[in-house]
């Protein structure tokens, strides 16, 4: 457990710390924008890394044990996720209206894999990262940081649906075991 709440603080700490926009640019203009990017990413890989390892190798304690039917709701809730993360790349009319539809699939990610794990290493984990969704995209909409499409299109939305449930459907009838050790099928 130590593992995860250790990969779990790094890589929050770096992500928290871009929320400082004073704080980030003065280590920009310090380190220069190729360098902190490095420092940033080899930061935040290894606390990832830290939490992959660390989530992998803890002790499933039950806090509580999720009805059957949430396995099926959790499938439904992750059926926009990959639909809105492949928005984020394109400048369509999803991302247009829903203007953060990364931090959007973050949260609806955390939140439907908590209804689905009722083990205190997946509430840490998934727990942390709604959290940490829920404070990111408090602050962009303080900062005015959300996404802004001047022109979008509809090609794009098309793009982000395809590509979206092409992912899903990789991730449910295959890759799943492979990223979090849990088969969805069979």
């Amino acid at each position: 457990m130590t593992m995860l709440v250790s990969g779990l603080m790094i890589f929050f700490t770096a992500h928290v710390f871009t929320m400082f926009r004073g704080a980030r640019q003065r280590a920009v203009d310090k380190l220069g924008v190729l360098a902190y990017r490095g420092v940033y990413s080899l930061v935040s890989i290894a606390g990832f890394v830290l939490i992959v390892k660390g989530y992998g190798d803890a002790a499933r304690v039950d806090l509580w044990v999720p009805a059957a039917w949430m396995r099926q709701l959790t499938m439904l809730l992750m059926l926009p996720v990959f639909v809105l993360i492949a928005a984020a790349y394109m400048p369509g009319f999803i991302k247009a209206k829903v203007k953060n539809p990364m931090l959007i699939a973050l949260k609806t990610w955390a939140f439907a894999h908590l209804l689905a794990n009722g083990d205190i290493a997946s509430v840490m984990l998934f727990g942390s990262f709604l959290v940490w969704a829920v404070v990111d995209l408090i602050a962009v909409k303080r900062t005015n940081r959300s996404a802004v499409v001047a022109h979008p299109r509809a090609l794009f939305d098309g793009l982000a649906v395809i590509a979206g449930l092409a992912i899903y459907t990789l991730i449910v009838l295959f890759a799943h075991p492979y990223l979090a050790g849990v088969a969805l099928t069979g």
